[in-house]
C-alpha cells in the first residue's frame, strides 16, 4: 500500500466545510453486465446490487459481486457462491456505523473464506474453485481473492489499479516458498526421460494454484486465506472488470479496457468476451462481469435570475466575487478527489490476519471462535497466536480466539500437524 505524506494541521474552516460537503455525498449508482462462454460449466457467478442491513434506526444497502471458477467438478463453486456472503456477514458484529463496517471487513473476510473451505471438506467432495469476491458499501470498494481470477478497477479520473493477486505458483514465488516450507512439493509434470511441461504444480494433488477453496485432495498448505484490497473511489466513480482466468490468459488489463471504452456493461462484458476468445479461442470456460459505479445524476440546476438593472452595476463592481470567499491556503487542504488504497495485505497466516483492529460491541464476542463463531466457554478459545515465533511476548488470554477444530486447521495449514484431506475417504 502506498505511504502518506506528514499531514499538517488543517484550518478549522475547512473542516467544516468537509463536514459539511461529506453530508451531502450520495451512494454511486451502480450498473453491471454479464458475459459468459462455457466449455466445462464450472464458473458461477453472484450479483447482488441491493443488499440490506441495519445501522442504527435504519437501514442500508451495499452490493456484492462474486466470480468462482470451479475445477475438477462444480461442487465447490456452487458450495462457495451459496454460502460465502452469510460466512462473511455472520463474521461482523451488529449495530456498527459505515465506517466501522467498512474497516471490519478485511478480517471478516478472512473468516468467512476459511470457514466456507472448512464446511465445503465436510461434504467430501474433492473439487475446488478459485474467487474473486467484491463488496461495495457506498464509494468504498474491497476485493478478495484466491486463485487466478483477477478485478481491475478504472478509475474515471484516470489510473488503473490491480485488486486481486495471482495465485499461481508459475506466479508467485513467495508462495512457492510458502508451500515448500510447509512441506509441499512443486514441480512441473514429468513427461518421462527427465522431460518437465506445463505450468508449476503441487503436489500430491497437481494444482497450480497455491490459494483456493476446496481441493481436499490436496495439501493444507493450498489455503484459502484471501488477498485483501480495499480503496476509496473519487466520486467520479469508474469501472470494474471481473474475469476468470479465460480472458486474463489472453487479454491484458489494458486491452480488456480499451476494447470496451464508452460501451455499457452489458456490451462491455459481452465485449471482452468476444476479444478473449478470438485471440484463445474457447479453451476454458470465460466469463466477465463489468460493474460500472457512477455518481447519481443531479436535477438540473436552476436558471440563473436575470440580469441586474444597469443602475446596479456600479456597485457590483465592488463586491467580493464568490470564488474569492476563502482563501488559497483554504484550497491547499481540500480534499483530492482521487482513488486512496484503505488496506491491503496478503499473509497467508491466520495469527496476521486476524490480529486486525476489529470492534467489539459485545464482550460476549470475545468467547466466540474468530472463525467460524461457535461459542466457547471463557478459557476454551486458544489464541490465534499460539504456537507463532512473535516477537512480541504473547499470553494465552491474548485474542482473538479459535476453537479447537479451527485451531488443529491453522496448523495444518501452517504445516505444523499432517493434513485431514487425505485421510477422508473417495466418493
Amino acid at each position: 500500500m502506498s505511504s502518506r505524506g506528514q499531514y499538517q494541521p488543517m484550518p478549522l474552516s475547512v473542516l467544516l466545510k468537509r463536514e459539511s460537503s461529506n453530508e451531502k455525498i450520495e451512494k454511486p449508482e451502480i450498473v453491471h453486465g454479464l458475459a459468459s462462454q462455457s466449455k466445462k460449466g464450472e464458473d458461477f457467478t453472484l450479483l447482488k446490487t441491493e443488499c440490506q442491513r441495519t445501522m442504527g434506526n435504519g437501514v442500508t444497502t451495499f452490493s456484492v459481486f462474486g466470480l468462482f471458477d470451479g475445477h475438477n467438478g462444480s461442487a465447490a463453486a456452487i458450495y462457495t457462491k451459496e454460502n460465502l456472503l452469510n460466512n462473511v456477514l455472520n463474521a461482523i458484529p451488529t449495530d456498527l456505523n459505515t465506517d466501522e463496517w467498512v474497516a471490519a471487513l478485511p478480517r471478516a473476510l478472512v473468516s468467512g473464506f476459511v470457514k466456507t473451505d472448512k464446511d465445503f471438506h465436510k461434504i467430501g467432495k474433492k473439487s475446488g474453485t478459485t474467487v474473486t469476491f467484491v463488496i461495495i458499501e457506498g464509494w468504498v470498494i474491497t476485493v478478495a481473492s484466491v486463485g487466478d481470477s483477477q478485478c481491475i478497477f478504472d478509475s474515471a479520473n484516470g489510473g488503473m489499479y490491480y485488486l486481486s493477486a495471482d495465485h499461481r505458483l508459475d506466479c508467485n514465488e513467495e508462495e512457492t516458498e510458502r508451500i515448500t516450507a510447509s512441506g509441499g512439493d512443486i514441480g512441473r509434470l514429468n513427461a518421462g526421460c527427465g522431460t518437465e511441461i506445463g505450468p508449476l504444480r503441487c503436489w500430491p494433488g497437481g494444482l497450480c494454484l497455491s490459494r483456493s477453496i476446496g481441493d481436499r485432495d490436496v495439501g493444507e498448505f493450498i489455503v484459502p486465506v484471501p488477498y485483501i484490497k480495499q480503496i476509496k473511489m473519487s466520486t467520479a466513480g469508474g469501472r470494474l472488470i471481473i474475469s476468470s482466468d479465460g480472458v486474463w490468459d489472453a487479454l491484458s488489463a489494458e486491452a480488456a479496457l480499451d476494447c470496451c471504452r464508452g460501451m455499457p456493461p452489458e456490451a462491455a462484458a459481452a465485449q471482452i468476451v468476444k476479444e478473449a476468445l478470438q485471440a484463445n479461442g474457447l479453451r476454458d470456460d470465460t466469463t466477465c462481469i463489468v460493474i460500472d459505479i457512477l455518481p447519481q445524476e443531479k436535477p438540473a440546476a436552476p436558471s440563473p435570475p436575470p440580469k441586474k438593472p444597469v443602475k446596479h452595476l456600479l456597485m457590483s463592481l465592488f463586491r467580493k466575487k464568490p470564488s474569492e470567499s476563502f482563501s488559497y491556503k483554504d484550497k491547499e487542504y481540500m480534499e483530492p478527489d482521487v482513488v486512496e488504497e484503505l488496506f491491503e495485505e496478503g499473509s497467508a497466516l491466520l495469527s496476521e490476519r486476524l490480529n486486525t483492529k476489529y470492534p467489539v460491541c459485545n464482550m460476549f464476542k470475545l468467547f466466540m471462535c474468530a472463525v467460524c463463531q461457535i461459542e466457547m466457554k471463557p478459557g476454551e478459545g486458544i489464541s490465534v497466536h499460539a504456537g507463532t515465533s512473535s516477537l512480541v511476548k504473547v499470553c494465552p488470554w491474548d485474542g482473538p480466539f479459535l476453537c479447537s477444530s479451527c485451531q488443529e486447521k491453522k496448523e495444518a495449514m501452517e504445516g505444523k500437524r499432517p493434513s485431514d484431506r487425505h485421510c477422508i475417504d473417495s466418493d
